[in-house]
């Protein structure tokens, strides 16, 4: 209930008591990203298609008079969920801090370091049982009623940002299937220069707690991660780990797992053309909720891209991706997969 008062408080003393001297500035922004995909699973049928990523981005903005700026963004197209009005707002204070009220995220997930990998929308499906992660931030899960604080630059030091997020209960009654009731996290980025070479480190922590009215969870989602960047000139090399628990996986919201992800990736620019090549190894143990033991799934993906700046906002991607997979310890849905498309970008 005091985090609810909280955010309450919050939303209204910061929007209601606000003075705006002028109309909200609406700005546009999306892409349209279209190409074909070459699927070659081991053991299947080689399959092609045509794959499409689109987006278009309304984002809304104006400053009170006391130099607050408010903010909130809708997307009205998706190639997936073909909209997403959920964003809440965004108050950027004079100081540099920021403070999102409603699906404000998870502030672990928020500094998770950005690994390399390809550029292109090539994947090999693995089987819906398969449950080992890929991600850095699988563990981070929150709920719609949430806020997160973003510190100004060079918090407690130079160079280091942080954020704290916490999201509660919707009240709803619980379900068979498992759900994320509320959470708290907290990450962090640090960043210096050694020589030509900026460096960025980035850490998180994130604890959630969920519900469900058939069988409780053994562990719900929590979790760390820990990443690091190194960019020198056009040469980026970046390196993550992720170690955590996460429940309400599989087609039925069934099952929990305990995980481990490694991600490394190098990207190189020269000219209008982007070099991409990543790993990620990802191993689960599931089970289903409430028991313990399990078996073992595994995900190793190598991926690699050229991306080729055709004119302004127009990119050329080849990528190719090919994966490793085990389900329940035995091998299955490995193969590979090419991709050739465009992005047109605004």
């Amino acid at each position: 209930m005091k985090k609810e008062l909280l955010m309450g408080t919050a939303l209204v003393s910061t929007l209601g008591a606000a003075s705006i001297a002028e109309a909200v500035t609406a700005t546009m922004s999306g892409n349209h990203q279209t190409g074909v995909e070459f699927d070659s699973p081991t053991g299947g049928t080689d399959t092609n298609a045509q794959v499409n990523d689109n987006n278009f981005t309304v984002s809304l903005s104006e400053t009170t008079d006391g130099g607050m700026t408010i903010s909130s963004s809708f997307k009205v197209m998706d190639e997936n969920t073909k909209e997403d009005y959920d964003a809440g707002f965004t108050l950027a204070f004079t100081d540099g801090s920021k403070l999102d009220v409603l699906n404000a995220g998870n502030a672990s997930s928020s500094h998770a370091v950005s690994v390399p990998g390809s550029a292109g929308a090539e994947g090999v499906t693995v089987t819906s049982s398969n449950l080992a992660p890929t991600g850095l931030d699988f563990m981070n899960a929150s709920t719609a009623l949430g806020v997160e604080y973003h510190t100004a630059a060079d918090f407690l030091g130079d160079g280091l940002t942080m954020s704290f997020s916490a999201s509660t209960d919707t009240g709803a009654a619980a379900v068979p299937t498992y759900r994320t009731d509320s959470h708290v996290a907290i990450g962090a980025t640090y960043v210096t220069d050694f020589g030509d070479t900026t460096v960025t480190i980035g850490a998180g922590y994130s604890d959630s707690e969920g519900s469900d009215s058939q069988t409780a969870p053994t562990a719900d989602n929590n979790g760390i991660h820990v990443g690091l960047s190194a960019v020198t000139g056009d040469l980026t090399v970046a390196v993550g780990f992720a170690d955590g628990e996460q429940a309400g996986l599989s087609d039925n919201g069934s099952d929990e797992i305990t995980a481990d992800v490694v991600k490394a990736g190098v990207k190189y620019v020269t000219g209008d053309l982007t070099f991409n090549v990543g790993i990620a190894s990802g191993d689960a143990q599931d089970n289903t909720i409430g028991s313990s033991g399990g078996n073992d799934d595994a995900q190793d993906v190598t991926s690699a891209s050229v991306s080729y700046a055709v004119a302004s906002g127009v990119t050329a991607i080849l990528g190719y991706t090919t994966v490793e997979a085990s389900d329940e310890g035995a091998s299955t849905d490995d193969g590979s997969a090419w991709y050739i498309g465009a992005n047109m970008s605004f």
